[in-house]
């Protein structure tokens, strides 16, 4: 049975890869933010008697869960609504910044020129581009193994499907992202 202690720094612990991982789907800093914050209350509140060791698995399947709940209640607002811009204010440009999030700590022992600093920039900003770009199952597989990192069973026990499935999610969403930086001059 986790404390209200371990909770407590398990939440703290996964709140920024979440959030980072939910904007990726979403694609709106503002429902993704709702998204985490409501997978963090449903796992406290229903699952919070867990063992600590569950904790991670459990939040996966929530966070998860909930991304889906968006997109289902996305789909039925906009078969209400034909033009939504007629009922959304403007001024927010929805885009996601992903070197505003990135951790500079560890970073100020070294100085870094401003080309490399610019080139750097410029790589992250196209590689989050072709992120977003791939298929929803593609991109959900893909950041829960490489930017969570989840093990296969862990992924497959998240999303609700086969070990084979995960892989193959992995692999196309690899070779996608893979083509489009060559394409695009960029090799890492």
């Amino acid at each position: 049975m986790a404390t209200e202690q371990e909770l407590s720094d398990f939440l703290k612990s996964v709140e920024k890869r979440a959030f980072k991982r939910s904007v990726y789907h979403v694609r709106n800093e503002e429902s993704a933010l709702d998204i985490v914050q409501d997978s963090m209350m449903k796992l406290a509140e229903h699952y919070g008697h867990k063992p600590a060791s569950e904790l991670p698995m459990l939040f996966q399947r929530i966070l998860s869960n909930c991304t889906l709940d968006w997109f289902r209640r996305q789909k039925t607002r906009n078969a209400l609504f034909s033009n939504m811009s007629d009922f959304e204010s403007g001024g927010d440009d929805g885009e996601f910044d992903i070197l505003e999030t990135l951790n500079t700590e560890n970073q100020s022992n070294f100085a870094e020129n401003a080309e490399s600093s610019t080139q750097r920039a410029q790589t992250l900003h196209e590689i989050e581009i072709e992120i977003q770009e791939l298929p929803a199952r593609q991109r959900e597989a893909f950041l829960m193994r490489y930017w969570e990192e989840l093990d296969v069973a862990e992924t497959a026990a998240a999303m609700g499907c086969s070990e084979g499935s995960v892989k193959t999610h992995c692999s196309r969403a690899v070779q996608a992202l893979s083509k489009a930086l060559r394409a695009k001059g960029i090799t890492l």
